[in-house]
């Protein structure tokens, strides 16, 4: 019988795209495996159904060895936040899932589960069939490292995290105030809270945890992570998708062909995420910016939210944005010859790759972090929900490849605070802009090591692989 693992990602389309690009890197380390992807499918916010079926249908054609299961629509009851709502739709599949797992080792040798953390209802499943079962943390260690601790830090005290008064402190990483928590943790008395709380539990008895980062970008966690009794710990990255051109393109050969015209190194690339979107008065603010600091900018534009958005403004939506409409009056025509405006989306990945880009502003999605480290982008911190106020802290305070910006209590960012921060990104005058050019430039190469022969993420891998053989 074949050698099989069994991947299930959460059901958005960032996270199943992990997954895959996981899969493909087990593949390229043991060729003769077959990679099963599990797929969710439920209402919003998961309703990516024509984009996931597009990415699917790619990989399908160009890696045979990954095949695709998908589970049967659910329906989900009403929920406060997106991160609820993900731990609802995986505990709802677990009859199906269990049906699944079975058919599959009846039928080939199930060599082992990998559960995105947001799949934490799976994890008895995995173990209930005595299959080795991990999971994927496809961010930052020292979130991790947070993770693992929050029963500890649960135990300590009564009291919510957003409601202490001091910092949180926490083995492998900077002290952080605590509104800087990742959200779903702030709360003790939330859905999300509970779910996460099981998962960390879950976790420390898994079979071992996979994390997308490797040894040298944050060896202070990772150290951490490994210090003690506990799962194994795997930093197998830094793992970045690759664009095949089945997202949505409204333009992409627009912006790379104006980039080409650029000088190298001018541009800053300002974009927030599939999943972030900024109230009209925040995009009036940073045109203001943009325009009064004079540097050449590349800046995607999502339409803002409305009130069917809900959690936040948290959204996966291409509808174009009316830029004459958002934007300040003869903006876009003052800034023609400095700067370019793309609705919706853009080639990421290829943008922080070319020449003339020379920093980003970023939600601080760890995906896109990791795009940046290895096209040696520095970066300019703009976090907006979840766990980006925490990556935040880590990428400006502990790892030194990002510049802070300030914002107001409702985390709003002024025109001249952004103006601000992309001058002393971008000007070759500026002492701590080029501190963390010269830093993120280390971490690129380093990335580009760890991955290499001999590299601690391609040990990691190997590791992750002999260590299913224990189970055998």
């Amino acid at each position: 019988m074949a050698d099989t693992v069994v991947l299930y990602p959460s059901p958005t389309i960032g996270h199943l795209i992990s997954m895959v690009e996981l899969g493909k890197l087990m593949l390229n380390h043991h060729p003769s495996l077959h990679i099963k992807v599990i797929v969710s499918t439920g209402p919003p916010p998961f309703n990516t159904t024509a984009s996931a079926a597009s990415y699917v249908d790619r990989v399908s054609s160009t890696t045979p060895s990954i095949t695709f299961h998908h589970l049967p629509a659910a329906a989900l009851s009403p929920s406060a936040s997106f991160e609820a709502l993900c731990f609802q739709l995986t505990r709802h599949n677990k009859p199906s899932l269990l049906n699944t797992l079975r058919a599959i080792s009846n039928s080939s040798s199930l060599k082992a589960f990998v559960i995105d953390f947001f799949c934490n209802p799976a994890f008895e499943i995995g173990h209930s069939l005595n299959v080795p079962t991990y999971y994927f943390w496809t961010t930052c260690a020292s979130g991790l490292a947070l993770l693992l601790h929050l029963p500890i830090l649960h135990r300590k005290t009564l009291i919510s995290i957003k409601d202490l008064d001091q910092e949180i402190n926490v083995p492998g990483m900077p002290p952080f105030p605590p509104q800087d928590a990742p959200t779903p943790l702030l709360d003790r008395t939330t859905e999300a809270y509970d779910n996460f709380l099981s998962t960390s539990a879950n976790m420390s008895r898994s079979d071992g945890i996979i994390v997308n980062t490797f040894e040298r970008f944050e060896s202070r966690a990772i150290k951490s992570l490994s210090g003690g009794p506990g799962p194994g710990i795997y930093c197998i990255g830094p793992l970045i998708g690759q664009n095949d051109g089945t997202i949505p393109d409204p333009g992409p050969s627009q912006c790379l062909a104006w980039l080409d015209s650029q000088p190298s190194g001018s541009v800053v690339f300002l974009c927030f995420g599939s999943m972030g979107l900024l109230s009209r008065a925040q995009l009036v603010e940073i045109s203001v910016g943009l325009e009064r600091c004079g540097h050449r900018f590349l800046w995607v534009v999502r339409r803002p939210p409305t009130d069917d958005d809900g959690d936040g403004g948290r959204a996966l939506s291409l509808d174009d944005p009316d830029l004459d409409l958002l934007l300040p009056r003869g903006f876009l025509e003052r800034t023609r010859d400095s700067g370019i405006v793309v609705k919706s989306w853009a080639p990421q990945k290829e943008v922080l790759s070319h020449d003339s880009v020379g920093g980003f502003v970023t939600h601080c999605g760890w995906n896109s972090v990791l795009e940046a480290v290895c096209a040696g982008v520095p970066m300019v911190a703009w976090p907006l929900y979840a766990e980006q106020r925490f990556n935040s802290v880590i990428l400006v305070e502990e790892i030194k490849v990002a510049l802070p910006l300030e914002t107001t209590e409702d985390r709003f960012v002024r025109a001249d605070e952004l103006e601000k921060r992309v001058r002393e990104l971008m000007d070759s005058d500026s002492l701590s802009g080029k501190a963390v050019r010269e830093r993120v430039t280390a971490m690129r190469d380093a990335a580009m090591a760890a991955m290499g022969e001999g590299g601690s993420s391609r040990a990691a891998m190997d590791e992750l692989t002999q260590s299913w053989n224990r189970w055998s």
